[in-house]
């Protein structure tokens, strides 16, 4: 059984109070947690350890494992405070200077191959995650992954005097609703949503 511990922890957790920390729905006939990830509905069944994604007939069946490990660690930590309004990045994060290397490095080199000639196609690729404009570099938008996660992506064009860049930036108190292993499976969940959109668009 995968993430078994997890499930462990949340099975013992106040389902009400779980509901009012995570912004999520329970439903006590069915014994299932409902919450929305990447604007996509999933249903987290405590009774048999399933979670399945029931959006469209294309986005049915079982979550993948970043997926699981992503909404079980959320239903577990969420906490209920505000957004800080403060954009960091990851280093920047309790403990982030040290887990943000080497293997668990965000992929921004793959934001910027797949925006940096066109930053402006970030727009089109983000528009089925309600994603919402921001004013920094060339292009850049704010999306949430989960209720109180917020992830921020911005792209500099590529042009003769400069390479492109790009970068991940976090709401500065979202290590309150996920652990940093968590964050990083959102990250790269959120960042393989937006290149396969942009391969789709293209």
């Amino acid at each position: 059984m995968a993430h078994e511990g997890l499930w462990e922890q949340l099975a013992k957790l106040d389902k009400q109070e779980t509901t009012r920390r995570a912004q999520c729905q329970y439903l006590e006939e069915a014994d299932t947690y409902s919450i929305t990830m990447l604007n996509k509905a999933y249903v987290i069944c405590l009774s048999d350890m399933r979670i399945l994604s029931t959006g469209p007939d294309s986005q049915q069946g079982p979550a993948s494992f970043l997926e699981q490990l992503c909404l079980l660690a959320y239903l577990i930590s969420a906490a209920d405070v505000p957004q800080s309004n403060t954009l960091v990045n990851a280093q920047s994060l309790p403990g982030g200077q040290f887990f943000f290397r080497g293997p668990h490095t965000l992929p921004t080199e793959k934001l910027k191959e797949a925006f940096g000639d066109c930053p402006e196609a970030l727009y089109r690729a983000s528009e089925s995650f309600a994603a919402r404009r921001c004013e920094f570099g060339d292009a850049s938008i704010t999306l949430d992954i989960l209720p109180r996660v917020q992830l921020t992506v911005v792209i500099w064009r590529r042009c003769e005097e400069f390479d492109a860049r790009a970068s991940i930036l976090f709401d500065k108190g979202v290590s309150t609703q996920l652990p940093l292993d968590a964050l990083m499976a959102a990250v790269n969940l959120t960042v393989g949503a937006l290149l396969r959109h942009c391969a789709e668009n293209n």
